[in-house]
């Protein structure tokens, strides 16, 4: 029987080897997992970073989080931050056919141009004298603090495309948002919360939605994409444990599956299998670090009505940008609020005030929260459309513009106080000082230290740039 010939013998043997060899294999991976979960739970520590790898930034940072206001729809230049007395005298008359021969519109393509005059009133504001509409008195309250830019340029005219183009710099789907390619540079300051949040508010009335491949990753590790939390209920769905499952218990799965991720890795070069893990570990600490982001119990009520908060979660543009202060806190890198209301192409002069009130309070209230705690110093925001309106009127509306529009910004570096570029006497284009999305794009990175011409990635053989190979440079006249 134990035989050196005996068949039986050789095969007890050779099933004896295998078990060894299989324990000690698997509990190697095992610990190589638990290992390799640890390390990739802090996916974008500063030592994992592109920047870290390539010896640093290239220039002195001045911002270390960004937050987004994305006014979804478009809002219209010429009832907020572009005064323009000669277009109102124009009103109601054939606009001229000078600045719109060749040119692409949207639906008003081959319709007969009328002039629409601003139906809002604007006041100077602040030291610095800015001109701001009567809708946005909160904003108007908080001029010394922004830099106000006239004279943005985009190249899409419709919005899924021209949010695209805002976020990615591209309209080809698979491309990565701004914030993604941040956290790709240079990581997140949290373990325990996404480092790219997004949010979602809307107004009264049917919009645009908003996809999801506004805030992906594209080519790049998923683990670098937006977060989308949801602004009422339950910020994260899922995240807590089922019912009879404890902390431990919840642990020994997720160091299970970093076991059999780990020997998945072992035989596939796959990065979607480290997030993965990741992404296991980011849930389970998300479960105690979400209920403590979300329970603004502890707000102080005079914070509360700054931002004009009537309930905490309940769905707001108010309340979502009392949460994102409190994520920026807590270290997410760059957080984007979408508000949805803004696609005036009828009853502007009814819509626009409402969209207006639910937005402009909390907008300023969050400049002036960050500034008081210190942070504005160090956090860029960043508020503005996709594009923005005619001229010219459409029905009880305004069409898409993609030839000039404005946007603010404030912090981190950014000059406050101050208007950028100009439009011509009917607001129709630039004429002084334009900004392209590409060099918003550039100017965002430069805050950060970062070379937009020296921060790319490889994909399928080609250097890729979130400011693409089109000419782009930094906004130097907004810099301090």
């Amino acid at each position: 029987m134990n035989a050196p010939n005996n068949p039986l013998a050789a095969y007890q043997r050779l099933q004896l080897d295998w078990s060894r060899r299989t324990f000690l294999k698997r509990s190697f991976a095992g610990l190589g997992g638990m290992a390799l979960s640890s390390l990739l739970s802090r996916a974008a520590a500063p030592d994992l970073t592109f920047f870290t790898r390539q010896g640093g930034v290239h220039f002195p940072t001045r911002a270390k989080r960004v937050v987004h206001l994305c006014m979804a729809g478009g809002p219209s230049q010429f009832e907020s931050f572009d005064p323009k007395p000669a277009l109102d005298k124009l009103n109601g008359q054939a606009f001229p056919k000078s600045y719109t021969a060749g040119q692409q519109l949207a639906q008003l393509q081959g319709s007969e141009l009328i002039a629409r005059g601003s139906f809002a009133k604007f006041q100077r504001h602040g030291q610095c004298g800015m001109e701001i509409s009567d809708l946005f008195p909160h904003i108007g309250s908080i001029a010394d603090e922004i830099c106000l830019v006239r004279s943005m340029i985009t190249e899409q005219i419709n919005h899924d495309p021209a949010h695209a183009f805002m976020n990615t710099g591209s309209i080809l789907k698979g491309r990565p948002s701004m914030g993604s390619w941040l956290l790709y540079g240079l990581g997140a300051e949290t373990e325990n919360l996404p480092g790219y949040v997004v949010m979602v508010s809307r107004g009264k009335d049917p919009d645009q939605p908003i996809s999801a491949r506004q805030w992906s990753s594209g080519f790049l590790p998923s683990h670098f994409q937006g977060v989308q939390f949801q602004s009422k209920g339950a910020a994260v769905h899922y995240i807590g444990n089922p019912d009879g499952v404890c902390q431990s218990t919840q642990r020994q799965v997720i160091e299970e599956v970093g076991r059999m991720n780990a020997i998945l890795r072992g035989e596939h070069s796959d990065p979607e299998i480290d997030t993965r893990v990741a992404q296991y570990e980011m849930a389970f600490r998300m479960q105690s670090s979400v209920p403590d982001l979300t329970d603004m119990r502890g707000e102080p009520q005079h914070i509360l009505d700054m931002y004009g908060v009537k309930e905490a979660g309940d769905g707001s543009f108010a309340s979502n940008c009392l949460l994102a202060r409190r994520m920026l806190e807590r270290g997410v890198r760059f957080v984007q609020l979408y508000h949805r209301g803004w696609d005036h192409h009828r009853s502007i002069q009814e819509k626009m005030p409402e969209s207006a009130q639910l937005t402009d309070q909390a907008s300023a209230a969050l400049v002036k929260d960050l500034k008081q705690r210190g942070m504005l110093e160090d956090t860029l925001v960043i508020w503005g459309g996709e594009f923005g309106r005619t001229p010219m009127g459409q029905g009880s509306g305004r069409d898409h513009h993609i030839k000039a529009f404005s946007l603010w910004m404030a912090g981190a570096g950014i000059k406050p106080g101050m208007v950028h570029g100009e439009t011509d006497e009917l607001g129709y284009g630039v004429v002084k000082d334009p900004v392209h999305v590409r060099d918003l794009h550039a100017t965002l990175l430069h805050q950060f230290g970062i070379d937009h011409s020296r921060f790319s990635t490889k994909f399928q053989g080609l250097d890729y740039r979130l400011t693409g190979v089109e000419p782009a440079q930094a906004v130097n006249g907004i810099m301090v």
